[in-house]
């Protein structure tokens, strides 16, 4: 009866203890809470992008017009208008080792990817979090 009570009690505790490490753990180690973007927000327009479309083995295929507005918070949007020059920039510096070119023949531009370009050129010259989302509301081959 004594045996059983040990290995009770042994078991019990060493679940409070276990559980407790992974609580802790977890608290540690957890990603951090996505930052609450519930406030007004105000759509800035970048204009007009003209892009390289490069093919996956580095080859260039033509060029792209993009039309580009930026999701912000209403309070940083005239600081993100003064700052487009930056992410213009930015976008340049990343378009042209980027392989955009869908299709077949590789004239269509791929919209995910010119995307990801663009938020990541906005992390680059706004700061993290800044922008919200990047609406591309045209794309023209030229």
């Amino acid at each position: 009866m004594r045996k059983l009570l040990i290995m009770l009690s042994v078991t019990i505790a060493g679940l409070g203890v276990g559980g407790g490490a992974a609580y802790a753990t977890s608290m540690f180690l957890a990603p951090p809470a996505p930052a609450d973007h519930s406030g007004p927000t105000a759509f800035v327009p970048a204009g007009k992008i003209l892009a390289p479309l490069v093919l996956k083995d580095g080859r260039l295929s033509g060029y792209v017009s993009f039309t580009v507005e930026l999701e912000v918070g209403a309070d940083v949007a005239e600081d993100v208008q003064t700052r487009l020059p930056l992410l213009l920039n930015a976008v340049n510096m990343r378009t042209y080792k980027t392989p955009m070119a869908a299709g077949p023949d590789g004239l269509l531009p791929d919209i995910g990817t010119f995307r990801k370009v663009v938020m990541a050129a906005a992390d680059e010259a706004f700061g993290k979090g800044v922008v919200r989302r990047a609406a591309i509301t045209q794309a023209n081959p030229v």
